[in-house]
């Protein structure tokens, strides 16, 4: 009897090539859908990573660029900015609060500082409690400066409009062009803090780039006015970025094969023994400070040396001196705003009065000389005051010796 076998199990088709034997076959894409898990939902806050980091805005404050936008509008020149504070401008010349707007809170504050500085000038200024820098948007240029105070950290920011005013834009006197014309010596733009020096000194040197064929070095902490290069060719060198020491980029700028050097500030001795060097050996250097007055001007710059040297910077200083421009701006009768200057022109009667240190002599000639250019703020307020430019209230408060202007408004000088 022959005994049956059992029957053989189906055999199993071959693995595909590259599949182990005994490795399970993978599910089609339809069953592969049916098993997978729901997808989870997003983690909360893993949308934002797209977002920049650091603090945000409160809620109902404007963004920064808001805030300038709205300045330069309305033709503010400068921005207050403080933590516990409404944000506050200047409009020719007055101080007013934007009420309009909140208090300004931590958060806020430096969310705009990440909207106008880097990341190391934040730092900079969280090292130092100080920055000056500089920004742009399309419509103007912001100077900042960022400082602390007992309340919190505040930002003072000034607009500088892209367009540069010409010297007949600015209604500037004639003898500027004369100024500007000069092939070597030194030129003095001075007055307080928002006085217009750098706009008078940015259409200066706009009429420079525009009729002379020179090489203009600016170096400025920050860079205020941009010029393009038109007949001159202009290289601008802010401290900080392109040098890192004021005085060090002065002396290596008479190595450039400059025709005029112009220095954003004269800030203390080694700056202007560098700039009179300069003016010296055959260039023009532009300079500003903080004076008051033509005459005070050369009074600030002796005092920055001992007894034993005024004497010979005296000297250096008659030889190399070209023109001394003070101004200041008063408000005008329509609202707007108008310069009035003190011109001191380094005749060669004036040269003898600064190398003898005769002050007094100075301003007398500075009365007298109209023919020479020169004027003092007196007769300048004056003028605008006979134009109907300004009002009388607005001529004796400006003017540096009232009493004077008071009797120049009665007929008696």
């Amino acid at each position: 009897m022959t005994q049956s076998r059992p029957p053989a199990p189906p055999r199993r088709p071959p693995a595909p090539p590259g599949r182990p034997p005994g490795a399970k076959a993978a599910p089609n894409d339809a069953t592969q859908q049916m098993r997978r898990p729901p997808a989870s939902p997003p983690r909360p806050g893993a949308a934002q990573k797209a977002k920049p980091k650091g603090p945000q805005r409160t809620p109902g404050h404007p963004s920064m660029e808001d805030v300038i936008n709205r300045s330069n509008e309305e033709g503010y020149s400068d921005i207050h900015l403080g933590v516990g504070e409404k944000p506050r401008v200047r409009d020719r010349g007055e101080m007013i609060v934007l009420e309009d707007y909140p208090i300004t809170d931590e958060p806020t504050f430096w969310s705009w500082m990440q909207e106008i500085c880097k990341e190391q000038e934040i730092q900079q200024f969280k090292d130092t409690k100080e920055l000056d820098t500089a920004t742009q948007y399309d419509f103007a240029r912001v100077r900042i400066n960022v400082f602390d105070t007992l309340t919190g950290p505040s930002i003072v920011m000034r607009l500088i409009p892209l367009k540069i005013l010409s010297l007949e834009q600015i209604r500037a006197p004639e003898v500027f062009r004369d100024i500007s014309d000069a092939h070597k010596g030194l030129v003095l733009v001075t007055g307080p803090t928002g006085s217009g020096k750098s706009t008078t000194m940015a259409a200066m040197i706009d009429y420079i780039n525009k009729e002379h064929a020179k090489h203009i070095i600016t170096i400025e902490d920050p860079i205020e006015f941009i010029h393009r290069s038109r007949r001159s060719l202009v290289k601008h060198r802010e401290v900080g970025t392109h040098t890192l020491l004021f005085d060090n980029a002065l002396k290596a700028a008479l190595r450039e094969d400059p025709d005029l050097i112009l220095v954003g500030e004269m800030r203390d001795r080694g700056t202007v023994n560098t700039a009179l060097k300069a003016a010296q050996t055959g260039h023009l250097v532009m300079g500003t400070l903080h004076t008051n007055s033509a005459v005070k001007t050369i009074e600030r710059i002796l005092n920055l040396y001992s007894a034993e040297e005024q004497h010979s910077m005296r000297i250096a200083l008659a030889e190399s001196l070209v023109a001394i421009i003070a101004q200041g701006l008063c408000r005008t009768t329509d609202g707007k705003r108008a310069a009035f200057h003190d011109i001191l022109i380094n005749t060669e009667t004036m040269k003898e009065y600064i190398g003898k240190g005769q002050y007094e002599e100075m301003h007398e000639l500075m009365m007298q000389s109209k023919y020479d250019g020169m004027t003092t703020m007196n007769t300048s307020l004056y003028n605008l005051y006979e134009e109907g430019r300004i009002t009388e209230e607005t001529a004796l408060e400006k003017s540096p010796t009232p009493n004077e202007m008071a009797q120049m408004l009665r007929g008696r000088i």
